[in-house]
């Protein structure tokens, strides 16, 4: 016999319990569990009047986000009515029933007031990290680091073409403004800037459209994925690498973490950064040299010149000399160029009688080898690619790039919401605090991956 549920609703009380209606299993129980914010109003405590009605609760807010970000849900007015809505969502935010869910202006209203004067987001981001550190997820082996462009909240036909007149600029337009009052000179002049967000950087992938976007910097453990800091920046690769040096030393300060070896792909294998890891942070680098010296055809690289230091000059496979200077000068001079390098160069006479020009300077009439002033540091960095640590380190790297992808399909971070470059850290900061939890919440139910297992993926 087919039944039905046609019966009217006579009851006029239930007996409810939140707690039964949501899954031992499920994600935010996990989170729950390691989630602390208890030092979170004594930190906002002077940003608050002692008088006037009583606000929203920041911990309701800062939960409220955590899972917009954990769960993907990017709209801010879609997790107010999803936090409604969801038995789940309302048990992590610890509302009632009953209880009303704060309205959606609250949050932008908190964030660009009393969040970002007290750096609410980077204090929370620092509990949670404090918490794996706590628990043992992070090791003492190294880190790794990377970036990974994200597309701005900015139109791509819409350019602006003179810094003398903005109006009346928005927020992020006078964060723009503001900076170039302070840095002056020093920030690289754009061939193309947005109306709405003039922080974010015209780029491309190799290949693919151009578009406005930031570059969100990941600093991450290498023994379980956690991530150790984060750092917005426009999207140009001399702020991405150097945005590193910022997160070492504020993970040093603050937590008393000295970085023993970095990892990273070839951008960061510059000179000056190399020389920057070896000979003032004490750093072991493995990462590739950004080496243009070398060829890739049949051709002499500079590896096959030979360097004498005491006597500062190159030999050639067929043994003649490439020195800095051929003649005296009356005023001494460095030979150093703007881009912090010496050139050595041949004589004419040694290179028209070689019988090995054609596979050296078949196209000039000398041979010149580019020598940095950082070259022992990238020396230190070649001899570390030779060591067995170098291919395992090789394989960590990837940890940073599934967070990349996991912050992109997953956590759906592919588009900023926020303008700004203040509004990108604020989201890079919410979403790296989020897989931290994430993943710190799974590991202490389960158990890390063992290092057999990751190193075979």
């Amino acid at each position: 016999m087919m039944g039905s549920n046609d019966k009217p609703q006579d009851e006029l009380f239930y007996a409810f319990n939140l707690d039964d209606m949501v899954p031992q299993d499920h994600l935010l129980r996990d989170i729950d569990r390691v989630l602390d914010l208890s030092n979170l109003r004594e930190h906002l405590a002077p940003y608050y009047s002692h008088t006037g009605r009583p606000s929203v609760d920041p911990e309701l807010m800062i939960r409220m986000l955590l899972i917009g970000y954990c769960c993907g849900i990017r709209s801010e007015r879609q997790l107010c009515y999803e936090v409604s809505m969801n038995l789940a969502y309302r048990w992590f935010c610890k509302l009632k029933i009953t209880d009303q869910v704060p309205h959606h202006s609250t949050f932008s209203k908190n964030r660009h007031g009393r969040f970002r004067e007290a750096d609410t987001f980077r204090f929370v981001f620092e509990q949670v990290l404090k918490r794996c550190m706590d628990e043992g997820l992070i090791g003492d082996e190294g880190f790794t680091v990377d970036a990974s462009v994200v597309k701005a909240d900015a139109s791509k036909q819409k350019h602006h073409d003179d810094d003398d007149d903005w109006g009346g600029g928005s927020r992020a337009i006078n964060e723009y403004l503001d900076a170039l009052t302070e840095d002056g000179s020093s920030m690289t002049p754009a061939k193309k800037v947005s109306q709405t967000d003039p922080m974010a950087r015209w780029t491309s992938a190799a290949g693919g459209p151009a578009y406005y976007a930031y570059s969100t910097n990941y600093l991450v453990d290498t023994d379980n994925g956690i991530i150790v800091d984060v750092e917005a920046t426009p999207a140009l690769r001399t702020p991405e690498v150097w945005s590193t040096k910022i997160m070492i030393e504020r993970v040093k300060d603050r937590f008393g973490v000295e970085t023993k070896k970095l990892i990273g792909d070839t951008a960061y294998g510059t000179a000056e950064f190399l020389n920057w890891m070896v000979n003032e942070a004490g750093i072991e680098p493995h990462v590739p040299v950004w080496d243009r010296g070398d060829e890739h055809d049949d051709r002499f690289g500079r590896s096959d010149f030979s360097f004498d230091e005491q006597n500062d000059l190159y030999t050639c496979p067929n043994g003649k000399e490439l020195r800095r200077f051929w003649r005296t000068y009356k005023q001494p001079r460095t030979g150093i160029t703007k881009s912090n390098e010496i050139k050595y160069r041949s004589r004419k006479t040694d290179c028209d009688a070689c019988p090995m020009k054609q596979r050296c300077c078949p196209n000039t009439d000398i041979r010149k080898v580019t020598r940095s002033i950082y070259e022992p540091a990238r020396d230190v960095a070649r001899a570390v690619r030779k060591t067995p640590a170098y291919r395992r380190t090789r394989r960590q790297r990837k940890k940073v790039e599934m967070l990349f992808a996991h912050m992109k399909r997953i956590l759906k971070v592919d588009r900023l919401r926020l303008r700004g470059l203040s509004g990108a850290q604020d989201e890079f900061l919410l979403t790296a605090t989020a897989q931290n939890l994430r993943r710190m919440g799974k590991y202490l139910v389960t158990g890390p991956p063992e290092i057999s297992e990751m190193a075979a993926t």
